[in-house]
């Protein structure tokens, strides 16, 4: 992989760079603002502009836009979450020129019109009815939402039904000028093309943009934290559990050693310790899965199963087995090589994903002005020592601060 490259524009938009040999380009703006950062009775607001951008500029209608990367086999998308928000194209590198105006024109120019309005809060509906229609997914935001005491994080990105009938096209525009400026930008490209090429090309578009009225993010950090426990009913066939508890943000050194701990006990791996023991040992579940989400204060560490709603306790009590495991007992030297080869594996293969590595570059550069190497991040997983995967299990797996939503 080759170095990055960067430059910033004199209104203090960041572009990073990294060449990779492809007839495929990658490119678009990541924007330090999510859905955290919505004020109160704008709970959803991030995640419908993003949606919004896409239906009207000052020079385009929604019909235009749709098709300008379309008709040249190129690809335009966008995706909110909880501290960023991006829109991207992915596109033969000779269209580059047309990818970044098209880009730089729904983030400089869109207007919200109400016509499309409504028919887009349709749309987002029925996105919000789809995820109330999987409890595999539903569970993840209820259980974020206890988990940081109704803190703006735990807020559900998509919103509800009727806030976001309050939404107007003015809400959209002020929503839009107040955090997509330059300062709160990263152009991000992964592709052939040379640098100073990309350079002068998002200059042409950007360059005169100024932050105009943008005041600094002011983001608190989630306190207060009480264990939890509950239990839902649902009519539904299968029952649905998470496990959780809050973890380190994306800053914290121990980051390393949680995630070597979370694949090893419910990483993508078949062989993970859970996977083993509820699934391939006693045919208790289907899927069973360990995740780690870092913010820029805070994280979240959670595990996930769907199961019988009769083997709901029986299997708490076996992942609670191999919890207490981790927390008693370190890894033998034998132990500690193989989780480290596996981690240094996944990420190696998931490295050759073009797109995946240039959303994380510029989401990387936005939050840490920089990006590291592979060989940087193998050599602080290479780094961890079993002593500090033993501590680490023993604080984020701590069964007094354990908490648990099941749905059943």
């Amino acid at each position: 992989m080759s170095e990055y490259l960067t430059h910033i524009l004199p209104g203090g938009l960041r572009i990073i760079y990294q060449q990779c040999r492809s007839s495929v380009s990658y490119a678009g703006f990541t924007v330090n603002v999510g859905t955290r950062d919505e004020c109160a009775g704008e709970e959803g607001l991030a995640h419908f502009v993003e949606h919004l951008i896409f239906k009207g500029t000052a020079r385009r209608k929604s019909w235009h836009i749709l098709n300008r990367m379309e008709n040249v086999g190129g690809e335009l998308n966008a995706y909110t979450s909880k501290e960023e928000t991006v829109v991207y194209s992915v596109f033969l590198s000779e269209h580059l020129s047309r990818a970044v105006e098209l880009m730089c024109d729904l983030i400089r120019n869109s207007q919200f019109p109400e016509v499309e309005i409504e028919r887009e809060r349709e749309v987002i509906l029925d996105e919000i009815n789809s995820y109330k229609d999987t409890p595999s997914e539903q569970i993840y935001d209820e259980f974020e939402n206890l988990l940081f005491s109704q803190h703006a994080l735990g807020h559900n990105i998509l919103g509800n039904r009727d806030m976001l009938l309050s939404f107007s096209s003015a809400d959209g525009r002020r929503f839009l000028q107040k955090h997509y400026v330059p300062s709160r930008l990263v152009f991000f490209y992964r592709g052939a093309i040379p640098f100073r090429r990309v350079i002068a090309t998002v200059t042409r578009y950007m360059g005169d943009m100024e932050n105009g009225s943008a005041t600094e993010l002011m983001r608190e950090a989630p306190t207060g934290y009480n264990p939890f426990s509950r239990r839902v009913q649902l009519d539904t066939h299968q029952a649905h559990v998470l496990v959780g508890n809050r973890a380190y943000d994306m800053f914290d050194t121990r980051r390393p050693a949680l995630f070597l701990l979370n694949n090893l006990l419910g990483g993508p791996g078949m062989n993970s310790r859970l996977n083993v023991a509820l699934r391939e040992k006693r045919g208790y579940v289907y899927t069973v899965e360990s995740s780690v989400t870092n913010y820029t204060d805070t994280g979240v560490f959670a595990v996930y199963f769907g199961t019988d709603p009769a083997k709901v306790d029986t299997c708490l009590s076996v992942l609670n087995r191999e919890l207490r495991r981790l927390r008693q007992s370190a890894l033998s030297s034998m132990q500690l090589a193989n989780a480290k080869r596996q981690f240094i594996g996944q990420m190696a293969i998931g490295s050759e994903n073009n797109e995946s590595m240039a959303l994380g570059m510029g989401k990387s550069y936005m939050h840490y002005n920089r990006y590291d190497s592979l060989e940087d991040t193998f050599a602080r997983i290479n780094g961890v020592s079993a002593q500090d995967i033993l501590a680490v299990a023993n604080e984020i797996f701590d069964e007094s601060a354990l908490s648990t939503l099941i749905y059943i």
